[in-house]
């Protein structure tokens, strides 16, 4: 399936939001391989994690955290207000998005009753990569529009992992 006839392109498009397409293969699926594949630093790509609700509230959320970076759950509850909130499975996030892990995107999510998150790191960046929504194929937009058009809630969701030698 050609890039621009994806839910996510046709969105910005609509919403007259500029972006830029990096497609890489299908068989990448961590946003740390994005990164190095497209030659941008980590902390520049996101990834899309679905993190459960427990209890009363229970509903899955979407949070968009760094590449290098690893999800501080006890960090989440606290920014949303939930005593414990737990990462979904893989196969469990397949089955509440409807989308392959590598490919989950808040933009190709939205009006599907996630709340939606954004890491507080996000602030130190202009634009970022997120997923398109398909394996595959990320999209570059700004920080500001990303917020604007998926209405993300700001949140200190993540750790940057120890920077490894390379």
């Amino acid at each position: 399936m050609p890039s621009t006839s994806l839910n996510s392109t046709r969105l910005l498009s609509q919403e007259k939001i500029a972006f830029t397409i990096h497609e890489f293969p299908d068989s990448i699926h961590s946003a740390e391989e994005v990164a190095d594949f497209v030659g941008l630093p980590p902390e520049r790509v996101y990834k899309t994690l679905v993190v459960l609700r427990q209890g009363p509230r229970a509903k899955p959320m979407l949070i968009m955290a760094p590449a290098n970076s690893q999800l501080d759950l006890k960090l989440v509850a606290k920014a949303v207000g939930d005593k414990k909130v737990q990462m979904a499975s893989q196969q469990e996030a397949e089955r509440l998005t409807g989308l392959k892990v590598g490919g989950i995107s808040a933009l190709a999510l939205l009006n599907k009753g996630f709340d939606i998150y954004l890491d507080e790191s996000a602030r130190n960046q202009d634009a970022i990569l997120i997923s398109a929504g398909q394996r595959g194929v990320n999209l570059e937009l700004a920080v500001a529009d990303l917020v604007k058009v998926t209405r993300a809630r700001w949140v200190e969701a993540a750790r940057l992992n120890p920077v490894e030698n390379r």
